[in-house]
């Protein structure tokens, strides 16, 4: 039974014309299965696989590499702590053990009410404004313990 919407699937046929073969649609099919579903189920990877003509394991292959994919349930909110070189040097991981705490999970856990799933994220990219960290794809910079506590408290 098919997971995926018609929309999904529209919006694949849709695309494409853009791409030179099947298999280079993976990434957007990816994002938006995920942006759909939530997460990337074994079903899920198995639709996009048929719909893509490629091997399971292909797909799989390429959403374990990637950091913003979740291969399993997450929480209604993506909460990201960058803990790369810029964002260390700038306080990350006294961010991430305060997340920790206050949260009460450890990073790649997910909070018991299913609100939040915290992660140590490698790179987000912002090293000019480190530390920092992504809400729901949204990037909070500059950060210090009590705009941590803002915004983690501003979850619902």
């Amino acid at each position: 039974m098919a997971r995926l919407s018609e929309k999904f699937h529209a919006c694949l046929h849709e695309l494409s014309g853009r791409y030179p073969a099947r298999r280079a649609l993976l990434l957007p099919a990816l994002h938006m299965a995920q942006k759909e579903i939530g997460w990337l189920p074994p079903d899920v990877i198995g639709e996009i696989a048929a719909a893509l003509e490629i091997h399971p394991a292909k797909v799989v292959e390429t959403a374990s590499f990637y950091t913003m994919f979740n291969l399993g349930p997450v929480g209604r909110h993506d909460v990201r702590v960058c803990t790369n070189v810029s964002c260390s040097l700038r306080g990350a991981e006294r961010i991430l053990e305060h997340c920790e705490r206050k949260l009460g999970i450890s990073a790649g856990e997910t909070t018991a009410d299913g609100r939040i799933t915290l992660h140590d994220e490698e790179c987000l990219g912002a090293c000019g404004t480190a530390p920092a960290m992504s809400v729901d794809g949204k990037y909070h910079e500059n950060l210090d313990l009590l705009e941590v506590d803002r915004i983690l408290e501003g979850l619902h």
